[in-house]
């Protein structure tokens, strides 16, 4: 089912980033992973729609299907409009973290991503499988149980849609999304230090250590900085059958935080 992709940024963000039905300029961008269009949606879905409205179009003479706009040629643009806003304008600026980033952008430039349509099953058995034979509670955290290693699922029913989980189980390294690859430090006394970022800047990165330990470094007293591209997690896709996957699926979108 073909659904319209349009990003939420703000209540006005549409005064920054309006349609332009010209010819398209150059992109500093190739393609966009389909996880990320997704995370998009979500964001978008929880920011945006009160004034752009489903289908983009909800502020007069702004049109968020078009994937081009007149203030933004590039991605690189998209991203100084979104954080900066625009003075003496409705645009406000927006602190949005590298995923959220990463998803709006793509989000924005593919205004006619189809969706795939999942089949959800049974949340009760779902649960079941999930803290029993699937042992996602070895990694994750849920309303306070689980380490804080991996990713909370205690709202991913609201962060994710239920196509973006599906692929997550079935292919963890190919969704993961950058804010949450592994990463390996090694500092300037010679400590090595492996987790998963919460948020970096030019100069700083936190992480969850491996410990689930809350630990800040300053980048340039830092050895090493290794961020890997391989995920934790294990594929399910040999693991569960496809009732299995759907009940999961079921548990994991019943979790709105």
């Amino acid at each position: 089912m073909s659904r319209p992709i349009f990003v939420r940024l703000s209540a006005c963000a549409a005064l920054l980033l309006i349609g332009w039905g010209g010819q398209a300029q150059a992109q500093d961008h190739t393609e966009y992973d389909p996880a990320d269009i997704e995370y998009g949606l979500s964001v978008y879905r929880s920011q945006c729609v009160s004034c752009h409205g489903d289908t983009g179009d909800g502020i007069a003479g702004v049109d968020l299907r078009s994937g081009q706009f007149r203030r933004a040629a590039s991605d690189r643009d998209l991203r100084g409009l979104i954080s900066n806003g625009i003075p003496d304008t409705g645009m406000l600026a927006f602190d949005l973290d590298t995923a959220e980033m990463t998803g709006i952008i793509a989000f924005l430039r593919n205004p006619n991503y189809e969706v795939d349509a999942v089949t959800l099953g049974d949340a009760g058995r779902g649960q079941m499988l999930f803290e029993g034979r699937g042992d996602c509670l070895s990694c994750h955290r849920v309303k306070q149980r689980g380490p804080r290693g991996s990713p909370d699922l205690t709202a991913i029913g609201t962060a994710r849609p239920p196509s973006a989980l599906r692929r997550s189980l079935l292919d963890p390294t190919g969704t993961m999304r950058p804010i949450d690859r592994p990463v390996e430090l090694v500092t300037d006394e010679g400590e090595r230090v492996n987790g998963r970022r919460l948020n970096e800047d030019t100069y700083t990165v936190q992480i969850i250590d491996d410990q689930g330990r809350l630990r800040s470094f300053d980048k340039d007293r830092l050895q090493q900085f290794t961020v890997g591209t391989e995920s934790p997690m294990p594929s399910y896709a040999d693991l569960l059958d496809e009732q299995e996957l759907a009940d999961v699926l079921a548990y994991l979108v019943s979790l709105k935080g």
